[in-house]
């Protein structure tokens, strides 16, 4: 990382910008061209492991290219603003804070994993525990991206 002075290496940070952040920018391998879809998510952290959850229809372009190639990058910002530099352009910025990683996504056979999935996907989007049953996991798709190489970032408005 060039700006070693907005690293941000305590977990407990680093978790607090993915709990507040409730988009996940998810880059895929698309021939030529990077393919990034943003996507609601639900995670957690285990072992030193990040695991995101995200769910979509049962098909689509995003399953094909995971699918035909399943590394992945991921990133989440949280608390962007603009910092004003009044009459001179180059003195603006922006506050923000940010995490990148990649690792690999799967599609999840498993319905109680999926249900597990969903259930932390709702926790994160909403605040709320809900009751997810087999019926409405299988009504869906569920990727699974398992990140265990990530950084972050943080500049504040100060």
């Amino acid at each position: 990382m060039r700006r070693k002075d907005r690293e941000v290496t305590n977990i407990i940070e680093i978790l607090q910008i993915i709990e507040k952040a409730k988009v996940l920018h998810l880059a895929l391998f698309d021939a030529d061209y990077p393919y990034i879809v943003p996507l609601h998510y639900g995670y957690e952290y285990t072992k030193g492991i990040l695991i995101f959850y995200m769910h979509c229809a049962k098909e689509g372009h995003k399953l094909d290219l995971i699918r035909s190639n399943p590394n992945v990058c991921i990133e989440v910002e949280s608390d962007v603003e603009l910092i004003s530099g009044g009459d001179v352009a180059c003195k603006y910025g922006a506050s923000f804070a940010s995490v990148i990683g990649r690792g690999r996504a799967e599609l999840t056979e498993n319905v109680q994993e999926k249900i597990r999935g969903l259930s932390l996907f709702m926790k994160n989007q909403t605040g709320h525990e809900f009751n997810i049953n087999e019926e409405m996991a299988s009504t869906v798709e569920v990727i699974k991206v398992v990140i265990s190489e990530f950084t972050a970032k943080s500049r504040s408005k100060a």
